[in-house]
């Protein structure tokens, strides 16, 4: 009788542990990246999870620095994709940052943008209409501060700083014109692709402001470290310029 019920318990095992999720066995990554990168990098998580069944990627999008902040309070994270030399740095010079599995991979360019089919709007209207300009919160949004950088470049930002929202990232900006919340919107040129509510209309001088460069690396604290290596090389490889490309960036 003990031995049938030593018997019956094995099979109980072996039949829980054989139905047992293939997940269990994955290796999980959490990437940290500015929200400007959200739909490419969800076109990369596919062909790197399909070339690497057994490594799974979970995204925490959001403005650099507020990212950059939760790494530096200690927040889980494998990968940093910073949209701001400055942050990048931050975390390099604070030995957060593995320096040999870093560095730039994409660059990106500013434009206005306006509601769809919206009568014909200008950042030299505003002050007269008193509608209102989106862009990012300069304190911690990269693409804010490029914004201000180029409108002081260009003389207008004192004629339109009362008339600014401020977003929590790249994306609010987008959303706020979509919803036409505002008239007006400073975003990268790669936001583009994620709308068809909203219409550039005008190209930023490159010469206004800082480069725009996007910056990759591998945290020191990863618990894979292995594995987050994988998944930066495959991130910063010349085979994914035909997919960042494709949503607005230039590799390199």
């Amino acid at each position: 009788m003990m031995r049938k019920r030593i018997w019956i318990v094995i099979f109980i095992i072996l039949l829980v542990t054989g139905c047992a999720p293939k997940d269990r066995d994955k290796v999980t990554l959490t990437i940290s990246a500015a929200a400007s990168l959200k739909d490419s990098m969800m076109e990369v998580k596919k062909e790197f999870e399909k070339q690497h069944p057994a490594i799974h990627i979970v995204f925490n999008f959001g403005g650099t620095g507020a990212l950059r902040k939760q790494v530096e309070q200690g927040a889980p994270s494998d990968v940093f994709l910073s949209a701001s030399k400055k942050d990048y740095e931050r975390l390099v010079d604070r030995g957060l940052i593995d320096s040999s599995l870093g560095g730039a991979f994409l660059s990106n360019r500013l434009v206005i943008i306006a509601p769809e089919s919206s009568n014909d709007p200008s950042l030299d209207a505003l002050s007269h209409s008193g509608d209102k300009l989106a862009i990012g919160n300069p304190a911690f949004v990269p693409a804010g501060n490029y914004a201000k950088q180029a409108l002081m470049g260009m003389g207008k930002w004192d004629m339109v700083k009362d008339q600014l929202v401020m977003a929590k990232d790249v994306r609010g900006v987008l959303t706020l014109v979509e919803n036409q919340s505002v008239s007006l919107g400073i975003v990268y040129a790669s936001d583009l692709t994620a709308s068809e509510k909203v219409e550039p209309i005008q190209d930023i001088n490159p010469s206004l402001h800082s480069k725009i460069g996007y910056y990759a690396g591998v945290l020191k604290k990863s618990k894979h470290p292995k594995e987050a290596a994988l998944f930066y090389k495959f991130v910063i490889s010349d085979k994914r310029k035909e997919t960042f490309e494709k949503f607005g960036f230039t590799k390199g």
